[in-house]
């Protein structure tokens, strides 16, 4: 039997891209602002059932999650607009990633680790709110109605490590500077700032839009690094449906960050006088 967790529905953005509204709002505009969107009467989101209040704000998920960056499905974002607490929610329509799925449990939209505050798997979808912070520090603000997003659960300790750790705490975001075929596969190059392309070595890995990847090359002098997706990656992510120059979500391995953490605290000194 189809369970459904919903609340009074958003306003739709139609065709409106929300990229350049949160480039110069502040946090603190943005709570006080008022919606950026009309509420939108052919939506397909309207629903006679009134809201369940005691479901408005979900317990939080304390956990701390983790992911592996294969990702389980692409999921189609249906709606986009502001909350009811003055936040920004994105309404997103998928199968795979609603199965077992629980308010406040954590899933990765291009590699962003949100939480799930509505869900509706008679309607096949769910929703996660989005912070200023998010929107700013993020590729999510390049999103619009009709956008695919990769997707995948937090794992369970059951789930197969399949690709490598990933926190779903974005580092930064890259730059898609080229795109160029090679048979059936597909090089990427990707141009990054310092502060994340430090932790990027050849044949490493790394989190694009929440896929795990290998490096293949870095190349410090143009700031850029490069990798290469094979046929059946292709088919099941979204990076190759970006162009050039588009946002891409960027995670490096966190091991790299551990080990630059215990080298500045002089723990290879102390382990040497030792």
């Amino acid at each position: 039997m189809a369970v459904s967790l919903s609340r009074t529905p958003q306003p739709c953005v139609g065709q409106i891209s929300i990229m350049n509204k949160f480039h110069t709002i502040s946090s603190k505009t943005l709570r006080s602002f008022n919606p950026l969107f009309k509420p939108c009467t052919q939506t397909l989101f309207l629903s006679s059932q009134k809201p369940k209040t005691n479901l408005q704000y979900p317990p939080r998920n304390t956990m701390r999650c983790l992911f592996t960056g294969i990702v389980e499905e692409m999921g189609q974002v249906k709606q986009l607009g502001t909350a009811q607490n003055g936040g920004f929610d994105m309404k997103i329509g998928a199968k795979t990633v609603l199965e077992g799925v629980h308010l406040g449990d954590s899933i990765a939209v291009n590699g962003t680790c949100l939480t799930v505050t509505e869900f509706d798997t008679q309607l096949s979808d769910f929703t996660v709110g989005l912070s200023p912070e998010t929107l700013r520090k993020t590729s999510l603000i390049e999103l619009e109605s009709g956008s695919l997003v990769n997707l995948e659960r937090a794992v369970q300790p059951t789930s197969r490590m399949g690709g490598h750790f990933v926190q779903g705490h974005v580092d930064g975001t890259g730059e898609i500077v080229s795109m160029e075929p090679e048979g059936d596969s597909l090089w990427i190059k990707v141009k990054a700032s310092k502060e994340v392309l430090k932790y990027v070595v050849p044949k490493g890995f790394i989190a694009v839009d929440g896929t795990s990847l290998t490096v293949v090359d870095v190349f410090d002098k143009e700031e850029c690094f490069n990798f290469m997706l094979v046929a059946y990656t292709q088919q099941n992510v979204v990076i190759p449906l970006k162009k050039v120059g588009s946002k891409v979500n960027l995670e490096v391995d966190i091991l790299g960050k551990y080990v630059e953490r215990l080298l500045s605290s002089g723990f290879v000194e102390s382990i040497k006088s030792s």
